[in-house]
């Protein structure tokens, strides 16, 4: 890679500050998704490999979870300045690994450094309590102490800030982490490690592996030394990670699959809930966690929303993320890309009309183009499964009633989003939307100062805003008598 700073191309795992190889010399390729080509190799680490950086992530918690939040904080800031100072290199390896556009990857570099900015400042406000003892004599103080080791599995749609968003927290109160980036988009992680060995981290607190998910899943879920899980993922190998967990009662946070609907009311103002659709919908080209995946109109508003929001997506120029201009970049692998076609099939099977789009791009590859299909049914597919492409299916809706019960017909709560200007509305939709984050009137709503996370089968726990430091700290109750 045409880097500034060489030493963020990484093809070794970052072990108690050391890189390193898998000790049998084993290797997993990383394609760039938009061209096919490979672009490197990162180790293939093995579970007993695997055990022996927990056993190194234990003794540095020893000594990092005595240090004083001070002293983490000045090495969290330091880590996030060098984030932002590489922000061009460490853009550039995302787009080419991971395949979304070079200003969206920028976005996200900036966004895991302002998560790590954020948990600089608030290493310093882990407060406990004095509790009145109605009895004489006595004193009760609770405290927070840092969980322990935490294993942090993290996805490749966002391949820097799901690691600065979990390890961020978990570092600033005390923990040491053992990450397992996927294996799609390794490099991302690899770099930040550089970058957090320069910002001063003690040897063994914050550690990179590579290799199959299986091995080094079932390997930090069923460790004893490992105290708390933090995934980001599909809701399926979720479940097995908790059920993995189980054996040892791990704490665990579960950041799981969306299905998120998009609602825009006969009040709404039109042109921002276009935008706002253009910007949830076609982000990453489809793929994150958050992303709108069955979008409602009211039926009086239905043709000038369909008809503006058509043109607009027909204006979304596709490509290799590194080109200029490009806004959509390719599915980051032929299986999602074939889900993204079968959806769309079945859709136009049951009765859904294409607006735009509805192929494969002509550029061929992992390239779709983005669609918009109107006049879906609630039979098809894309009604209950997260199709995790560009691709917006539009419904029509009567009444509020009706569109919140459409909503809410998922086992799925990440996110949600309306647009209305009534404010007896907002707040009756607001509470009764069954999601852990509603967004109104925004298409965006992830910022660092929030919590972030969902309910039913999206997850458990919140990242992100002072509430993400509760998932890395343990409560305790201290009595004393004799006072």
């Amino acid at each position: 890679m045409d880097l500034n700073n060489k030493s963020l191309f990484r093809e070794k795992c970052f072990v108690n500050g050391l890189w390193s190889d898998s000790e049998d010399g084993k290797t997993i390729d990383v394609n760039n998704p938009a061209t096919m080509e490979i672009i490197g190799k990162v180790p293939n680490f093995s579970a007993e490999q695997t055990k022996s950086v927990i056993n190194k992530a234990d003794v540095a918690f020893q000594s990092w979870k005595n240090t004083t939040a001070k002293e983490r904080s000045i090495i969290l800031k330091k880590w996030s300045d060098l984030i932002i100072e590489n922000v061009d290199d460490l853009a550039k390896i995302m787009t080419i690994e991971q395949g979304k556009p070079l200003a969206e990857a920028k976005g996200e570099i900036l966004m895991g450094a302002g998560y790590i900015e954020f948990y600089a400042e608030e290493a310093k406000r882990v407060y406990g309590d004095i509790i009145p003892d109605p009895r004489p004599g006595k004193r009760i103080v609770i405290i927070k102490q840092p969980v322990g080791v935490v294993g942090a599995i993290t996805p490749w749609n966002f391949p820097n800030s799901m690691i600065t968003r979990k390890c961020a927290a978990a570092l600033a109160v005390g923990c040491t982490t053992v990450v397992k980036p996927a294996s799609q988009t390794p490099f991302s992680a690899l770099a930040v490690a550089e970058l957090a060995k320069v910002a001063g981290f003690p040897d063994g607190v914050f550690n990179i592996i590579t290799g199959s998910a299986k091995n080094i899943g079932m390997e930090l879920t069923k460790n004893p030394k490992v105290k708390k899980i933090s995934f980001t993922g599909s809701t399926e190998v979720g479940k097995i990670l908790m059920e993995q967990s189980a054996s040892t009662v791990k704490k665990i946070s579960m950041e799981l699959g969306g299905h998120a609907p998009f609602i825009v009311f006969n009040d709404a103002n039109i042109d921002e809930a276009v935008a706002g659709a253009l910007q949830s919908k076609f982000r990453n080209s489809g793929q994150t966690c958050i992303c709108t995946n069955r979008i409602f109109v009211h039926e009086s508003v239905y043709d000038v929303f369909l008809e503006k929001f058509t043109n607009e997506v027909k204006k979304i120029k596709v490509g290799n993320g590194l080109d200029e201009g490009i806004v959509s970049g390719p599915l980051i692998d032929k299986s999602s890309l074939e889900k993204v076609i079968d959806h769309v099939q079945d859709a136009v099977n049951v009765g859904a009309k294409v607006a735009v789009g509805g192929d494969v791009h002509p550029l061929g590859g992992n390239f779709y183009q983005p669609t918009v299909l109107s006049n879906v049914t609630t039979e098809a597919k894309i009604t209950f499964e997260e199709t995790f492409g560009p691709v917006a299916p539009v419904y029509k809706f009567s009444n509020d009633e009706e569109v919140i019960k459409m909503a809410n017909n998922t086992p799925y709560g990440l996110a949600s989003y309306f647009y209305s200007r009534d404010i007896g509305r907002v707040w009756r939709v607001a509470e009764a939307l069954e999601y852990g984050i509603v967004s109104i009137n925004n298409g965006l709503p992830t910022i660092p100062e929030v919590p972030f996370g969902g309910v039913k089968e999206s997850g458990m726990g919140r990242e992100g805003s002072k509430y993400g430091l509760d998932d890395y700290l343990i409560i305790k109750y201290i009595s004393m008598g004799g006072i």
